[in-house]
């Protein structure tokens, strides 16, 4: 059950993180990868495991934060 639910947790927060940064559009697949990827990397942040919301506010903090440094990267190797 609890890696369904990571998957859910997962989709939820890579969709919401994809929204955010929309010159990235990902597939439903990467969409949760990137939402899995964000649970650990906020997960790391924060430190902390509560409701299903929490994991997802989690989640999508971690992801914008994966997308916002992707972005700096793609940014930076555009231009040399």
């Amino acid at each position: 059950m609890g890696i369904l639910v990571s998957i859910l947790v997962g989709a939820v927060a890579g969709w919401l993180a994809d929204l955010v940064f929309k010159r990235f559009s990902f597939s439903l697949f990467a969409e949760i990868l990137l939402g899995i990827a964000g649970g650990f990397v906020g997960g790391w942040i924060f430190g902390r495991d509560g409701t299903v919301i929490d994991q997802i506010l989690t989640a999508f903090v971690g992801a914008v934060i994966i997308l916002g440094i992707a972005a700096l990267i793609k940014g930076r190797s555009s231009t040399v």
